[in-house]
C-alpha cells in the first residue's frame, strides 16, 4: 500500500497517505457531523460542529498514525528497518523492511501497536473526564476515547495480519520453535476471523444494514487476503532456504558499449532480441555499470537518439550487488529493503550476472515442477 502523498518524516520514517485515506476520511467528518456530535450535543452551533467534526478526524488518524509508529519504533529498537508508514482506507500500516528474527521481538513489535493505542484511549478518557462539562473538549475526546479502546482491542483478536494474529505467531513460535508451523496457525485464524466478519457482513445486508454490512464484508476480503499472502509468503521463504543466487541467477546478460544510444539498443536489443538487462562497457570491453530497462524509460523518448547508455547507467561503484554463493532469500531480502526488482551478481569481484524477481519466480516453478 504505497503513498500517493508524502507528509515527512518521524524518527527517519516516512510518512504518508494513500489516496483511498481521502474517501475514508470524509465519511468519517461526515459521520461526526450529521451524526454524533448534533445528537450527543445538541448545544453546539453547526458551524462550530463542522470544524470539531474536521479536527476529531484529523486527531483519529493522527492516532492511527500513533498506533503505527508504536510497531515501528519498537522494530527500530530490534534493528529491524521501516520503510514506511501509510495511511489509507483501513487505517494504517507500517511496511517493517523485514521479519523480526526472535519470536521476543516479533512479540514487542506487535503488542506495541495496541499498546499505544490503549495509552490514547487512557488520555483522552482522562481529557473528558477533566472536560466533561465543556462541550468542545468532551466531544471529541469522549469520541477519541471510544475509538482508540476499540482499535486496541480490535486489532488483539487473534488472526494474522492483526496484531494479535503476530502475538499469537509470536507464542506458538516460541513453544514450538517453528516459526513456518506458527505462520501457518496465526495464518489460519486470520482466515477464520476474516470470514467470520464476511458472514456477519452478509448477514447485516439481509437485515437491512446495507453500508455496514458491505463495510464489514471489504474487512474480511481485504484480511482473507491478507493471511493467505502471509502463508503464501513463509512457504516461499522455506522453499528458497538452502538455495543460493547461483541457482536462480541469468548469466546471460547482454553487453552494450557504453557510447550506444538508447535509441539503438532498444530497437536492436530490446525489440529484436527481447533482452532487458545490460552491462555497460568501455572501450577495452571491460564492464563499468548496468542499465536496465527502467533506467532508459526514465529517459524521454525523443532525447533516445542523443543519449548514450553510459550516461544512464547505474556506475559499478553504485550497484546494489549479491554475491554467486549468497543464499537465494538473504538475496531477495536485499532487494526488497532496496526496494529493487533486480540485482547484479558479482564473483571475484566481477560482474557475472543478473538476479531479478523473474528469475526468483522461474527457479520457484522449476522446483515446483521437480517436486523439489
Amino acid at each position: 500500500m504505497n503513498a500517493n502523498f508524502n507528509l515527512g518524516k518521524i524518527k527517519g520514517i516516512p510518512i504518508g497517505i494513500h489516496a483511498s485515506w481521502f474517501l475514508v476520511f470524509f465519511l468519517v467528518t461526515w459521520s461526526l457531523a450529521s451524526g454524533y456530535l448534533p445528537q450527543e450535543y445538541p448545544q453546539i452551533p453547526t458551524g462550530v460542529i463542522i470544524i470539531l467534526a474536521v479536527a476529531t478526524s484529523l486527531l483519529f488518524f493522527g492516532s492511527v498514525l500513533f498506533h503505527e509508529l508504536g510497531h515501528s519504533l519498537i522494530a527500530l529498537r530490534n534493528q529491524i528497518p521501516v520503510k514506511s508508514i501509510t495511511l489509507f482506507i483501513f487505517g494504517g500500516v507500517a511496511q517493517i523492511g523485514r521479519d523480526p528474527k526472535t519470536p521476543g521481538a516479533e512479540f514487542r513489535i506487535a503488542i506495541a501497536g495496541p499498546l499505544a493505542s490503549l495509552f490514547l484511549g487512557g488520555l483522552f478518557g482522562g481529557l473528558y473526564l477533566l472536560g466533561q462539562h465543556i462541550p468542545y473538549l468532551a466531544a471529541p475526546s469522549l469520541y477519541l476515547m471510544r475509538i482508540n479502546l476499540i482499535l486496541g482491542v480490535f486489532n488483539m483478536i487473534p488472526g494474522f495480519p492483526l496484531d494479535g494474529g503476530r502475538v499469537l505467531r509470536s507464542i506458538v513460535w516460541k513453544l514450538s520453535g517453528n516459526y513456518l508451523r506458527s505462520t501457518q496457525i496465526a495464518s489460519a485464524g486470520g482466515q477464520m476471523v476474516a470470514f467470520g466478519f464476511i458472514a456477519f457482513g452478509i448477514l447485516s445486508v439481509f437485515n437491512g444494514q446495507l453500508l455496514n454490512g458491505l463495510w464489514l464484508a471489504f474487512i474480511g476480503w481485504f484480511l482473507q487476503n491478507a493471511a493467505a499472502s502471509a502463508a503464501q509468503q513463509v512457504n516461499v521463504q522455506e522453499r528458497l532456504r538452502g538455495s543460493t543466487v547461483a541457482q536462480a541467477m541469468s548469466r546471460d546478460c547482454a553487453q552494450v558499449p557504453g557510447l550506444m544510444t538508447l535509441n539503438q539498443i532498444v530497437q536492436e536489443r530490446v525489440l529484436s532480441r527481447g533482452q532487458h538487462s545490460f552491462f555497460v562497457t568501455d572501450f577495452s570491453g571491460t564492464n563499468i555499470g548496468a542499465l536496465t530497462l527502467q533506467d532508459i524509460t526514465q529517459i524521454p523518448q525523443l532525447q533516445w537518439r542523443f543519449t548514450t547508455a553510459q550516461t544512464v547507467m547505474t556506475p559499478l561503484h553504485k550497484l546494489v550487488t549479491v554475491d554467486t554463493d549468497m543464499e537465494l532469500l538473504a538475496a531477495l531480502q536485499k532487494m526488497e529493503e532496496a526496494n529493487l526488482t533486480q540485482v547484479s551478481v558479482v564473483d571475484d569481484d566481477r560482474l557475472v550476472g543478473i538476479l531479478s524477481r523473474e528469475n526468483i519466480a522461474s527457479y520457484l516453478k522449476l522446483r515446483s515442477a521437480l517436486k523439489m
